[in-house]
């Protein structure tokens, strides 16, 4: 049996955090987490993505006796959750539909023989009579539960199966200590974690949401494929994501892509599951570069080297974009945010509302309008952020009640020059076509029709609607329809303007009257050029001198992966590659300097990269 268990100071926590993860500090917030569960009391920590939520509980379950059970809602977590941690000597296991029977045979038998300090169980397994048995025998000191806002009805990825845990928790034989962790979590849904998980006097610790690493931006392009050609081949060799919000713009975005050249994937819940492991597997082998994604590619994605993520759709809520843009940077380097917004994204949004709501039958008529009330209410959030001109971490933090500076000198808002025009001509313009719109059709119509008429199109839609008969039909035609879109969503924001929020319809508010009736001007706030790019950009250029060694660093990390067969940031993160590039270790005590370099690693690979460096830089001089 592996024991390492607290025992006054056998091991101290710092000395486990060094020997197994390679780091020499906690970061903010960890070690409160730690100290609490180690003292027999519940928490629940909420952390931003990437902030080392994993090491709050299993530091503790090496120092606690008998087994920690961590229940995690995807199979892809698991498994890079237990690569890690037996890369880094750690015994850990996981049990889901993944494995053979003999597999799972195994596995419950070394569990019962506690040969493991932590097992990852998804919430399904917490009802199965055999591994309710199993674990009835099993001394068990610690159940952390992952991305425990599934928990939460109020939460934006709300799971029925995670109501279940709590009742596991009533039938162990001894009650074990409770840990929640959580990325994303409002007031509410804090409240619902501790109520639906039964924590007994929980320390909350909440260490903000700020991912200072991320670089956040969003762009109205008119052409959103060549917006992700351009922004994909500008970062050929980064690893990235590209969310869409269909599974047809998925197949689209993928196609587009392969066709440009790219080692592209997809994922989505129309593939089969084979496909769907089989290309999850591509990306994280990194024999396919970018993944292009549904939600479905969800939660707990733990692949540290993913550069970028790009949304090619708005997301729903400010929630998922967070913590689908959080999957970008893991390892701390920098990394890149980017959404891609059109009008046409709202509705498209609305409609996956309404859908999702009316095909689940487990709702009642009032559940399932509470429940659209509040989608809708996350989705007006989205569109601010994508409408904003102010800082979009400040925005971001804004909706999570984190204080935060005014501007963060890190997003596409506050590196971006604005000039203050006058647009009070083409606001009566826009203006006019909305009031003459409605009074003929009797409704309102959204930005689409209102730029294609304004700018003079022939579509069918505008003729069909007798649009082509107004007065204002045409009256932009100089202008591109994606420009027009630009200064009807500048009219909204600065209140001319207003969107239905059910139908998506535009019609004028109270203010509109003083432009088209008493010659008030409009002087509009527009974004010019931008001065800095993307971090990614800028650490690669400040870190120019080290690339070479970079290089043949990653290449003998991709050697050694495919050896153990497992991804590449397993071995090593990139991060980790970054700092030994950069100190360039001449011994086994320096190489355990690099951040991220533990005593087993350093034991198990130690000796290649040392090698490795010393023949880079014995090349090097000689070239010199």
């Amino acid at each position: 049996m592996w024991r390492l268990c607290y025992e006054g100071s056998t091991l101290e926590k710092r000395t486990l955090l060094k020997k197994y993860f390679g780091h020499s500090a906690f970061r903010g917030g960890q070690e409160a987490l730690i100290d609490a569960i180690l003292s027999g009391r519940d928490v629940l920590g909420v952390m931003p993505t990437g902030g080392g939520k994993s090491i709050c509980y299993q530091i503790p379950a090496l120092m606690l006796p008998g087994l920690t059970i961590v229940v995690s809602p995807l199979i892809s977590l698991m498994k890079d959750q237990v690569a890690a941690l037996t890369e880094a000597g750690v015994p850990a296991a996981f049990l889901n539909s993944s494995l053979s029977l003999e597999q799972l045979r195994e596995t419950y038998a070394k569990t019962a023989r506690e040969q493991y300090k932590l097992l990852y169980v998804a919430p399904e397994r917490l009802e199965n009579e055999s591994f309710l048995s199993l674990i009835s025998h099993v001394p068990v000191s610690l159940l952390a539960v992952d991305e425990a806002h599934c928990i939460s009805q109020w939460g934006q990825d709300f799971r029925p199966s995670y109501l279940k845990i709590a009742d596991f928790i009533a039938q162990l034989p001894t009650r074990p200590v409770v840990a929640a962790f959580t990325a994303t979590a409002t007031k509410q849904v804090r409240a619902d974690i501790i109520s639906q998980l039964g924590l007994r006097n929980p320390l909350l610790n909440i260490t903000g949401f700020d991912r200072p690493n991320l670089y956040f931006a969003v762009q109205h392009p008119t052409s959103k494929l060549a917006a992700v050609w351009q922004l994909v081949r500008e970062r050929s060799e980064k690893s990235g994501i590209v969310y869409c919000n269909t599974r047809a713009s998925v197949e689209r975005v993928c196609e587009f892509l392969n066709d440009k050249g790219i080692a592209a994937t997809r994922y989505h819940a129309g593939l089969s599951e084979e496909e769907r492991h089989a290309n999850q597997d591509d990306f994280r082998f990194d024999r396919k570069t970018v993944m292009v994604a549904t939600n479905a590619f969800g939660m707990g994605i733990d692949k540290s080297n993913v550069s970028y993520v790009i949304h090619y759709n708005m997301p729903k809520s400010v929630e998922a974009y967070y913590q689908e843009a959080g999957r970008a940077g893991r390892d701390g380097s920098p990394a890149d945010c980017i959404l891609l917004y059109s009008s046409g994204d709202v509705t498209t949004a609305k409609f996956l509302i309404f859908n999702s709501s009316a095909e689940n039958e487990e709702l009642t008529d009032e559940e399932r309008q509470m429940v659209q009330a509040q989608d809708l209410a996350r989705l007006e959030a989205m569109t601010g952020y994508c409408k904003t001109q102010d800082c979009l971490r400040g925005y971001l933090l804004d909706y999570f009640g984190q204080p935060h500076e005014k501007t963060c000198g890190n997003c596409g808002n506050c590196l971006a020059e604005y000039e203050t025009r006058d647009l009070t001509r083409e606001a009566q313009m826009i203006l006019s076509c909305v009031v003459r719109a409605r009074n003929r059709l009797g409704y309102c119509v959204g930005a689409s029709i209102l730029s294609q008429t304004l700018h003079g199109g022939r579509s069918a839609r505008v003729r069909e609607l007798g649009l082509d008969l107004l007065p204002t039909y045409g009256l932009m035609s100089a202008l591109p329809g994606a420009q027009i879109r630009e200064w009807i969503e500048l009219l909204e924001r600065a209140g001319y303007l207003e969107t239905d929020p059910v139908h998506g319809g535009i019609d004028t508010t109270e203010r509109a009257a003083a432009v088209l009736f008493s010659g008030e001007q409009v002087l509009a706030r527009v974004q010019h050029t931008t001065l800095a790019g993307p971090r990614t950009q800028k650490k690669a250029a400040a870190s120019r001198t080290d690339e070479p060694l970079l290089a043949a660093l990653k290449a003998l990390r991709f050697r050694i992966a495919q050896e153990q067969g497992v991804p590449a940031y397993i071995v090593f993160s990139n991060a980790t590659l970054l700092d030994m590039a950069a100190k360039r270790p001449g011994s086994m005590q320096e190489l355990l300097e690099v951040s991220g370099v533990g005593h087993v690693k350093a034991e198990r690979y130690g000796a290649a990269f040392l090698n490795e460096i010393r023949q880079f830089e014995h090349t090097h001089r000689e070239e010199s």
